[in-house]
């Protein structure tokens, strides 16, 4: 497992499927923003890669998020577009509803760059996130991201096409948290 101040990246477990599934990807608003593609239901039985539990994709990496005080899951972290050649990735994350606003979206960003450029070493890391995620916004720049530009209405999202703001950051810039 990969330890922040608050929180711990580990592999996802049987028993985080259902509560993910329920409380992050069956709510259509919350996946509206989150995914690149539009929502659609997905049963309890089908193949979701989102939920996989032993990814074999080596272009992504998927974490459940843990709280350390209580190995409670919180959410979801993951490198994904991971580019071994150009040693760059994208950074995502979801945390559950009763975890937001706790200063875990901070911490998980915190533990994907330590796993992103000690871990696998990587040269840079970038997250592509709605303009108005004033939270994922500052969870980035608080680690040190960067904004590097806006998508202008790049993201179609319940009826509306909404701004995309892109971060990055160097691992030569990166300043560990911890």
């Amino acid at each position: 497992m990969l330890r922040g101040g608050k929180i711990g990246l580990r592999a996802r477990h049987e028993d985080d499927v259902p509560v993910l599934r329920t409380e992050l990807y069956d709510d259509v608003e919350n996946s509206a923003r989150a995914e690149s593609a539009p929502w659609r239901p997905v049963g309890p039985g089908a193949d979701d890669p989102r939920l996989a539990l032993d990814d074999k994709d080596p272009s992504r990496v998927l974490f459940s998020v843990v709280e350390l005080a209580g190995g409670t899951l919180v959410g979801t972290a993951a490198l994904w577009g991971i580019d071994t050649h150009h040693r760059a990735a994208h950074v995502g994350l979801g945390l559950l509803p009763a975890a937001r606003g706790k200063g875990y979206g901070t911490d998980v960003v915190a533990a994907l760059c330590h796993y992103g450029f000690v871990v696998r070493g990587l040269h840079r890391l970038q997250i592509e996130t709605l303009a108005d995620n004033a939270a994922m916004l500052r969870a980035a720049e608080r680690n040190g991201f960067v904004r590097e530009g806006v998508l202008h209405e790049s993201a179609w999202v319940m009826g509306a096409f909404l701004d995309e703001v892109l971060l990055g950051l160097l691992a030569k810039d990166w300043k560990p948290a911890w």
